[in-house]
């Protein structure tokens, strides 16, 4: 393990105020997404819709690195270059999604457990040859009255942390995903609650692995009420309690957080950024790696076709130029 060379990977993805592109959706996910624009889910279709993300003008101002799934990391552009090229080429980073999903957990069929774990040391050096430089492992806990279980947190948490120790000893960062579910009916206290436990179980067990943490990146949730809750708490007051929790479980010696924006609409994940980052020198950056927060208007704008590419190019560079704004705290709205 260079530690050196994981902590110089980790400090680019989190530098000058740009954030990750999360285009890592299995096929059965980009397959939900392209219902909602009528289009078919063919694996022709997925690359011109990626390849045209990664082609957006002026992309790597605001985008450090893009999170690629398996499928997209092998792909050629139309062109023939590969699309992890099309990335590097622009001093964007690649990176890759390793985990197998989340299954039922056994015992707790309420709840999951990330799986992924076999094979993955063989999995991560043929990543590290194809031209990754960091992955995603994420882990799922759910609120609800009767969980989640000591034992679910527990179990994640020890999962998390054998991937990224695999990561590390081949050479790759390892993005650390613990997301507590904004699904249900819970206030934000409860979030507080769950997720401050999840992440103590998770830096214990990154601790007791070896895990180096200058040399990963911990991609939570923001403190935020379930979508259920009929108390929404506001932009300000998901900022503050999310600082607190993050103040006391992540040790100052990560790099970066950068968070998932979990099922938020574009404006929210990026008005709480904005919000996070105001509140003056923090022990480690701030930023974003977000997918839907992202992709949503550009998806809809480009509907599948080849004479919409421009305008579609032209939202996802909006979107993160907004974002990369929030990082720097700098972030003023925008019109409805």
């Amino acid at each position: 393990m260079n530690l050196t060379e994981l902590n110089k990977i980790a400090q680019a993805m989190v530098a000058s105020d740009k954030g990750l592109l999360a285009a890592d959706e299995s096929t059965g996910t980009i397959k939900r997404r392209f219902d909602t624009i009528k289009l078919e889910s063919t694996e022709d279709a997925r690359r011109d819709y990626r390849e045209m993300l990664f082609r957006a003008e002026g992309l790597s101002k605001y985008i450090s690195g893009v999170i690629l799934y398996d499928e997209t990391l092998r792909q050629k552009a139309k062109d023939g270059t590969r699309l992890a090229e099309v990335l590097s080429k622009q001093g964007i980073l690649p990176g890759i999604k390793v985990d197998a999903g989340a299954m039922d957990l056994p015992g707790s069929p309420k709840e999951k457990i990330t799986e992924g774990l076999d094979g993955l040391p063989k999995r991560i050096a043929e990543y590290a040859q194809l031209g990754a430089k960091f992955a995603k492992w994420r882990a799922v806990i759910d609120i609800d009255t009767d969980i989640p279980t000591a034992y679910c947190i527990h179990t994640n948490a020890h999962a998390l942390a054998r991937y990224a120790r695999i990561c590390q000893e081949g050479g790759i960062v390892p993005i650390v995903e613990p997301e507590v579910l904004m699904d249900g009916a819970h206030d934000i206290d409860r979030c507080a609650e769950v997720t401050e436990e999840t992440l103590h179980a998770v830096f214990n067990e990154l601790h007791l692995q070896g895990v180096a943490l200058e040399g990963m990146i911990l991609k939570p949730n923001m403190i935020i009420a379930g979508k259920k809750s009929a108390k929404q708490a506001g932009v300000q007051d998901v900022a503050d309690r999310t600082v607190i929790s993050l103040k006391r479980c992540v040790p100052s010696a990560v790099p970066g957080i950068m968070f998932l924006s979990g099922g938020q609409s574009e404006k929210d994940a990026t008005a709480h950024l904005n919000a996070m980052n105001k509140q003056g020198p923090l022990p480690w950056k701030l930023s974003y790696s977000y997918g839907r927060a992202l992709q949503d208007s550009a998806l809809k704008t480009w509907a599948g076709k080849a004479e919409n590419v421009a305008a579609a190019q032209k939202r996802l560079i909006e979107r993160s130029q907004l974002n990369s704004a929030a990082c720097a705290a700098k972030y003023t709205g925008e019109a409805a």
